[in-house]
């Protein structure tokens, strides 16, 4: 009977391939995936995975080159969702892709397929709503801005705000995750975070927020007043840190 491992690992893409890699090289199926951070214990006994970049980005390879192009991307995605137990999923979309080859992804019928393809499909509508919904401030000449996502999607917004502002130096803070986007002309980084504060607004910020709310209240229809709707279009969960929300 073969053992039933845990393997413990940095938390990186690089080091789940890496994972990957060494579950073939031991002709072992990992039980379970640990990080660090995670919160829920193993019962299983630990087997610690140093990342190798050399390990991984084989595994990477063969990803695209043993399976598709697509089949790659879906695991790429796949790792910035918020999936419980991410990594187990991933893993058998793996395992079955490279015994199934690029039809792995028409797949839509099998579990392993399935419920990443769904939780793709909701890492990218949080992009794309972000895209909308993130609201920058001026402190001190820089931008500075906060989220609070379900998804790791700042790697998914970098090109959009990078492309959007290239000249500006700005920040955007994600709550959930402790991350950050830091970018300045020429220079772009998404760095971990412990803490973020925000410096208070002044007189011209507070005056452009209150501009801003009062546009919005402006605009509304009164007689086409629907809250459901709204939220339909625009979820609560996201208005914490949307300026129309909020009061200095």
């Amino acid at each position: 009977m073969q053992l039933q491992v845990s393997y413990a690992y940095d938390g990186s893409f690089a080091g789940f391939l890496t994972c990957v890699y060494e579950s073939y090289a031991r002709k072992e199926v990992p039980a379970a995936f640990s990080a660090p951070g995670d919160t829920q214990l193993s019962l299983y006994p630990e087997r610690e995975i140093i990342t190798s970049e050399d390990r991984g980005g084989r595994v990477f390879a063969s990803l695209g080159n043993k399976i598709s192009g697509d089949a790659r991307r879906l695991v790429v995605y796949g790792f910035l969702t918020c999936l419980p137990d991410r990594e187990l999923h991933l893993y058998a979309f793996i395992r079955l892709g490279y015994e199934a080859g690029p039809a792995v992804t028409r797949r839509l019928t099998d579990d392993r397929v399935a419920v990443l393809t769904n939780a793709v499909r909701h890492l990218m509508r949080e992009v794309q709503l972000l895209k909308g919904f993130v609201r920058f401030s001026d402190c001190g000449g820089r931008l500075a801005g906060e989220i609070e996502p379900k998804n790791r999607v700042l790697p998914l917004l970098r090109g959009h705000f990078c492309g959007r502002f290239p000249a500006e130096t700005f920040v955007l803070y994600d709550r959930t995750h402790r991350e950050a986007l830091f970018h300045r002309p020429g220079r772009t980084a998404i760095l971990p975070v412990d803490t973020f504060h925000m410096d208070a607004p002044g007189s011209t910020e507070r005056f452009y927020r209150d501009l801003w709310r009062r546009f919005y209240d402006t605009i509304a229809i009164e007689g086409r007043y629907n809250p459901k709707l709204r939220m339909t279009h625009m979820p609560k969960r996201y208005w914490g840190t949307m300026t129309e929300f909020q009061e200095d």
